[in-house]
């Protein structure tokens, strides 16, 4: 009889950690804040109220976990893409596609459940907000490495800090309808804007 090889503690945690984050990102972006509690989380990701308690004790905390993990997934994803970025100017208009495709999609409309909700609750937003000035620290910071933009050059951090902006404002114009074709023709155009700072630090 072929013994049961049982996972180890540790690693059942970390696995109940993941279930329950990616259940709150759903949750967040089909039921929006008022609906996304710790039981309905729980429920969602198939554990008991008292397992997603123990590693989430309030609902603050599930939600600093997962936006955590949204900005992590997103920024591992950028990093990785970059791996296939021409070199030079060339990249100037994969680079702008990628940041102004950076937020669409599921996991931004939980974020932004999460910043509608948090401009009303105390609680919420004195979790969020240095948090997500961490996050956008880390955006900034990638984006200037995808363009190998050198920031001590005058209006490169207010050109990046741009772009970054104009994606957000893209994601919004993205969640009642279908917004790519607008998008991909800013994304050329702003690709314009991008090209001049392209390779100043001396990587591209």
């Amino acid at each position: 009889m072929t013994p049961t090889v049982r996972e180890p503690r540790q690693e059942r945690s970390r696995t109940t950690r993941r279930r329950l984050v990616g259940a709150a990102v759903d949750c967040l972006a089909e039921l929006g804040w008022a609906g996304t509690t710790v039981g309905v989380v729980a429920e969602r990701a198939g554990v008991s109220r008292g397992a997603a308690q123990h590693h989430f004790p309030t609902r603050e905390d599930l939600v600093v976990a997962t936006v955590e993990f949204l900005a992590g997934e997103q920024i591992a994803e950028l990093r990785e893409r970059a791996e296939t970025l021409p070199r030079g100017k060339s990249r100037a208009e994969p680079v702008a596609r990628m940041l102004l495709n950076l937020y669409t999609g599921p996991k931004f409309r939980a974020a932004l459940h999460l910043w509608v909700a948090a401009s009303g609750d105390d609680a919420l937003r004195r979790a969020l907000t240095p948090l997500e000035a961490k996050v956008g620290r880390e955006a900034h910071r990638v984006a200037l490495d995808l363009l190998d933009a050198d920031e001590s050059r005058p209006g490169v951090r207010e050109t990046v800090q741009a772009t970054l902006d104009l994606a957000r404002g893209l994601g919004l114009a993205d969640l009642l309808s279908d917004d790519s074709k607008r998008r991909e023709r800013l994304v050329r155009q702003w690709a314009k804007t991008l090209e001049p700072i392209v390779g100043e630090g001396g990587r591209a």
